[in-house]
């Protein structure tokens, strides 16, 4: 069962296309930290922008290296190519999908359970609904969650709603073994209360220890002292939000001495003044 520390990892870019050396090299840093599992093509990693030759370098380079299981975002807002790069991703030998609420065009509840019920039919992976309703625009509820729950590999749910009520009928109306896992750094600590496996983070990005010793204390029951540790790495979190998020944890890997690049148009890299702030919080934590 996926659990604990999930890094939403930041993709390396140079003027060609990947960078596929400092890829090797941040999935080592997180084989030796500890971090319970790696998602690639999130929006983290800038999947948006990256070509179907790239998405398949960073699969199979994740997939060789890393320790700890694989996550592959294969989510768009078309049903036929969700189950196009879901299928790529089964082929290349990830174990995981992370597959995103339709955006843009915006589906009714019936329309999300006929698109992830057809992917789900389409391959044999383990799929995670992403809902982010701030990108997306839409939400999926927790009767619909718990009716994909029913088919046997829809196994997960990665929320990003900040609705912690929807998120408990969730919890309730899912069998035991149905995950759910944090998708925002801020609220993980109320989520693992109500019983959240874990996190998909941006935050450990750049401090991955930390954010699994924290996970570690969510799942043995150890609130008082995660709480502690919330606070600890709240302001670094924070820092990684100043921008629009990948924009500052791209830039705080490139401070760390990782090659990241800048990122893919639209995106653009850090201001200066944002940028020194990022960097005073950085030494602060002792990572630069």
């Amino acid at each position: 069962m996926l659990k604990g520390s999930i890094v939403a990892l930041s993709t390396p870019f140079k003027d060609d296309g990947v960078n596929i050396d400092t890829l090797k090299k941040l999935i080592e840093f997180h084989n030796k930290n500890h971090t319970d599992g790696i998602l690639v093509l999130g929006t983290t990693g800038e999947s948006p922008t990256i070509s179907d030759k790239e998405r398949e370098e960073i699969v199979a380079t994740a997939l060789s290296l890393s320790k700890s299981p694989v996550i592959v975002g294969t989510g768009t807002n078309s049903t036929e190519k969700t189950i196009k790069m879901t299928k790529k991703a089964w082929e290349l030998g990830a174990e995981y999908a992370l597959v995103i609420t339709p955006y843009y065009n915006k589906p009714n509840q019936e329309g999300l359970y006929q698109h992830f019920r057809r992917v789900a039919e389409a391959v044999d992976i383990k799929i995670i609904i992403y809902n982010v309703p701030s990108r997306t625009g839409i939400s999926i509820l927790p009767e619909t969650v718990a009716k994909l729950a029913e088919i046997k590999n829809i196994v997960g749910i990665k929320e990003a709603s900040g609705n912690l009520k929807n998120m408990t009928e969730i919890i309730q109306f899912t069998p035991d073994d149905f995950i759910l896992l944090s998708g925002d750094d801020f609220l993980t600590l109320p989520i693992m209360s109500i019983g959240g496996k874990g996190v998909i983070s941006v935050t450990a990005n750049v401090v991955p220890e930390r954010v699994h010793m924290f996970t570690r204390l969510c799942l043995e029951g150890k609130f008082t002292e995660a709480q502690k540790m919330n606070y600890e790495i709240y302001e670094l979190s924070m820092a990684m939000f100043i921008d629009t998020n990948p924009i500052p944890v791209k830039e705080a890997l490139n401070l760390m001495g990782f090659d990241m690049g800048e990122p893919r148009l639209p995106l653009v890299k850090l201001g200066e003044e944002k940028r020194e702030k990022l960097k005073g919080i950085l030494k602060k934590y002792g990572v630069i």
